[in-house]
Formats: structure tokens, sequence, C-alpha cells
């Protein structure tokens, strides 16, 4: 179960790279994720939920610009398999395997940007206008989030 949680939050982060680790933050904040004395700790730490959010709304704004790059550029993508692998191996240590929740976040994370970029052509194409397939994908990035979150306390 724990490296599905970790698969599926690297998915998130495949969405909205700044979504999976705020919403693992939260939770290490509000102790659903014992990551007390870990190389992740920071994550549970008073305004890491607070910063990491902030940034998670900025990327929401962002990705509506029309300069805004393609998540599929090295850069975004790199920073989507980063924060995907650090999200899946924050689910996966408080049992001690974070090692494979880092390589099932990465991999969720290269699922969930190639599988959310082709997705959100194909619903922009249908809807005539980007903007209301953004939205639709920000909402699933969100509610997704949430459910993994809620399934770890």
């Amino acid at each position: 179960m724990v490296y599905l949680l970790a698969l599926l939050i690297g998915i998130i982060a495949g969405l909205r790279t700044m979504t999976a680790i705020a919403a693992v933050s939260w939770a290490a904040y509000l102790g659903y994720l014992n990551l007390d004395g870990s190389w992740l700790a920071f994550l549970g730490y008073r305004f890491t939920p607070w910063i990491l959010s902030a940034l998670a709304l900025g990327e929401f704004v962002t990705d509506q610009l029309p300069f805004t790059p393609s998540r599929k550029v090295p850069a975004q993508f790199g920073a989507r398999i980063v924060s995907g692998a650090i999200a899946g191996a924050a689910i996966a240590l408080p049992v001690g395997t974070w090692v494979g929740g880092l390589i099932a976040g990465a991999v969720g994370a290269v699922i969930g940007t190639l599988g959310g970029a082709a997705a959100r052509s194909r619903l922009a194409t249908a809807l005539g206008r980007d903007l209301p397939a953004a939205l639709i994908e920000d909402a699933i990035a969100i509610v997704g989030a949430v459910l993994v979150v809620g399934l770890l306390s």
C-alpha cells in the first residue's frame, strides 16, 4: 500500500510540482506522517507547509500564463521528478522503505508529467481553450493530494 501511495503522490507531482510536496509537508506537520529525526524532518517544521503551500499557489497562477514553459522541458521535468521522489520517500520513510518510496514517487512523477500533459492537451482541444483544462487539472491535483494524505492518517 505504501508504494501505491508513493506512486500516486508522484503522479500528483507530475501534474503540479509543489502540490505533492506541500501535501506531504502538511501530513508531517499535522502528525499523519512521522518524519522526526530523519533527513526529511524539515517537511514537518512549523513554517515548511505554509511556505510550500504558498509556492504551490504560485504555481497554480503561473501555470495559467502563456509564457510558462512546458512541463516537459528538462528543468520543469526534473523538478517534478525531484518533488515526486521526495514526497514518495517521505510517505515510505515511516515504514522503513524510503528508497522504494523515492523510486515509486519518481516513477509516478514521470507518469504524471507525461500523462498529465497528454490529457490536458486533449481536454483543451475538446474544450476549445486551455484555461478550463488547466483548472480541471489543478482540481485533480488538489483532490488527489488530499486523498493520498488522507489515507496516511
